[in-house]
């Protein structure tokens, strides 16, 4: 089987735009939907791709996390974009269940993404300073990918814990995160980015948590 082209097989985290082949291919329509029924890229939504690894079974499918993180690096380039808020949670292990929204601050504001590889998922974008973001490269099944630390997913949970309506989830994981957060970092961080309220109301339901511990 021919190589796939350097447009899909050097793109970060696999993932591509369709037009990225047009200096390549006079159709790239064409070429794209031989490469799906090959089972070697599949469309993630319209006018994004992104090539399946070699060796995986027939059904295997990305994380939503990984595959967000993809379509948002296609969309503003490499290293910008940073999960965050429950989709970082997730990464950080305190979100166990599997949510249909993913999280993602990029530096200008997208509409919401429905995903088309699978049935109701969306990404949501959120407009954000993203060079201002305390992130750090996580694995994920597409490639590394940013990911807001610890503290910066705690205060931007508890900054807007309605953000995907899942208040009760981001509240767990704003406990689930306290223990492996650094203070220091937190008080910084909410001083620099104008979250000291949302550390506030952090602090507050950890010391609830602890002390319904108690009783």
């Amino acid at each position: 089987m021919a190589a796939l082209p350097e447009e899909i097989a050097r793109a970060p985290l696999r993932t591509f735009r369709t037009r990225a082949l047009a200096g390549r291919y006079t159709q790239p329509a064409v070429q794209l939907h031989r490469l799906r029924e090959q089972g070697r890229v599949r469309r993630a939504a319209r006018g994004l791709h992104y090539a399946v690894p070699e060796g995986v079974t027939a059904s295997w499918r990305p994380s939503l996390e990984a595959l967000a993180a993809g379509v948002a690096t296609a969309l503003y380039g490499e290293r910008v974009p940073v999960l965050m808020h429950l989709s970082a949670a997730r990464l950080h292990g305190t979100t166990p269940r599997a949510l249909a929204r993913a999280v993602v601050a990029v530096p200008d504001q997208h509409p919401v993404l429905t995903l088309e590889d699978r049935d109701g998922a969306q990404v949501v974008f959120v407009e954000r300073d993203t060079d201002a973001l305390d992130a750090q490269l996580v694995g994920t099944d597409l490639g590394s990918a940013l990911v807001t630390g610890p503290e910066q997913t705690l205060l931007d949970l508890a900054r807007r814990p309605d953000l995907l309506r899942l208040p009760g989830e981001a509240w767990e994981a704003v406990r689930g995160l306290w223990p492996r957060c650094d203070e220091d970092l937190l008080e910084e961080l909410a001083g620099r980015q104008r979250g000291r309220s949302a550390l506030r109301r952090a602090r507050q339901v950890q010391q609830g948590a602890h002390a319904g511990g108690r009783r």
